[in-house]
């Protein structure tokens, strides 16, 4: 696979999900499981998920073939249904650089279904997309974090109401050079020592049985939510603590890939489906977790929450009075129902089914404003089955 399909998606030319659909099928893009072979736990909406996720949603072509044969029932029953083709109009999309490729994924099956409905995803970073949405210049916002309440006050503020639903699942992934096999592991208060501002320059500071090399540092924008995300791991219970102001950064996740693959003692951090993309190219490290165990980031431990503090939820917010448009409420319909299968697909993991039964309903009712800021305005802590109503 030429750099990653990840690189062609962000071009926006309808393609890059084939290509991975493809790839994969080539044996191109090894992911850690087959997924539908692993999908036989029975979700209870606890959201201790097995090390499968649930089956309960089907397959995504099983599901295609029903809506195919409601379709054509429905047709010949002379019943009113909105058909393939029927709609028109558009829907802007702009935020996360993580959630790209699940939002692009969809738009282009979307695409299949209605083709003169022109869907656009840009890619300006969370923080980017949610100053476009709060100013009402955007349909949906990709997010990989949760809304800040200034984000939330600007929206409200210029009368934009919103509906927050998440959608997938995400594991930052601590990566380095393949060539780097002194790095067994790290913990997060090394990991502060490396990414906050005054920490080490050199390996040895790390650990003294590392090699006496420079840390080659590499980190996503702060438009990212990715480095929001990291910050907020980092700097818990430090309101003083900073990122450090010497990494090298970009929006682009390719642009890090490259950068950390360019270099033997480099590290940098991103979205798993950009580690999964480039496995030949990167190792992830092992993080130790709230047990006290070393764990990598796969489907599996970003399911089953063992790959902690570094696992969280991805959201897409939608604009209330966009939604009242019949091509944006399609379109938000056809993504829930797709997001799980699209996930998967892309190299991330999807939520349980109660969370998407939740999100739906909460589409149905108009159910507006986050449920994941407190009393005090900060980002509430805990599972997002518990979170999320």
């Amino acid at each position: 696979m030429s750099n990653s399909i990840l690189s062609v998606a962000r071009k926006g030319d309808g393609t890059a999900f084939s290509a991975l659909k493809q790839s994969r099928a080539n044996g191109v893009v090894d992911q850690c499981v087959d997924h539908d072979a692993q999908r036989h736990d029975v979700d209870d909406g606890s959201g201790a998920v097995g090390a499968g996720g649930a089956l309960a949603r089907g397959s995504w072509l099983a599901r295609r073939v029903i809506v195919m044969i409601a379709g054509a029932v429905a047709v010949i029953a002379g019943q009113s249904t909105v058909r393939a083709g029927d709609l028109t109009g558009a829907v802007a999309i702009d935020g996360s650089s993580t959630v790209f490729p699940i939002t692009e994924g969809v738009a282009e099956e979307f695409r299949k279904e209605q083709a003169n409905v022109r869907v656009t995803v840009g890619v300006s970073g969370t923080g980017g997309g949610f100053k476009r949405f709060a100013r009402g210049e955007t349909d949906i916002s990709n997010a990989s974090r949760p809304i800040k309440k200034e984000e939330h006050d600007e929206a409200v503020k210029n009368g934009v109401e919103y509906i927050e639903l998440p959608v997938a699942y995400d594991g930052l992934s601590i990566v380095v050079n393949r060539n780097f096999t002194a790095l067994q592991q790290l913990t997060v208060d090394q990991l502060r020592k490396i990414y906050l501002d005054g920490g080490v320059k050199n390996w040895r500071e790390i650990d003294p049985s590392m090699p006496d090399a420079r840390i080659g540092i590499f980190s996503p924008g702060t438009d990212s939510g990715t480095f929001d995300y990291m910050k907020e791991v980092l700097t818990a219970g430090n309101k003083e603590a900073r990122l450090r102001a010497d990494m090298q950064v970009s929006e682009d996740d390719n642009v890090l890939v490259t950068g950390v693959a360019g270099d033997q003692f480099a590290i940098g951090f991103f979205g798993s489906a950009y580690y999964f993309e480039n496995r030949d190219k990167l190792r992830a490290v092992p993080i130790v977790n709230k047990a006290g165990a070393a764990i990598e980031p796969t489907v599996e431990t970003i399911n089953d929450g063992s790959y902690n503090p570094l696992s969280r939820p991805l959201f897409i917010y939608v604009n209330k009075k966009s939604l009242s448009r019949p091509e944006v409420k399609a379109f938000v319909e056809f993504y829930l129902e797709e997001a799980a299968d699209i996930a998967d697909e892309v190299g991330y993991v999807h939520l349980p089914d109660a969370i998407y039964d939740r999100a739906e309903a909460n589409v149905k009712s108009g159910r507006s404003g986050t449920q994941f800021l407190n009393e005090q305005g900060k980002h509430k802590e805990g599972a997002l089955t518990d979170i999320y109503e």
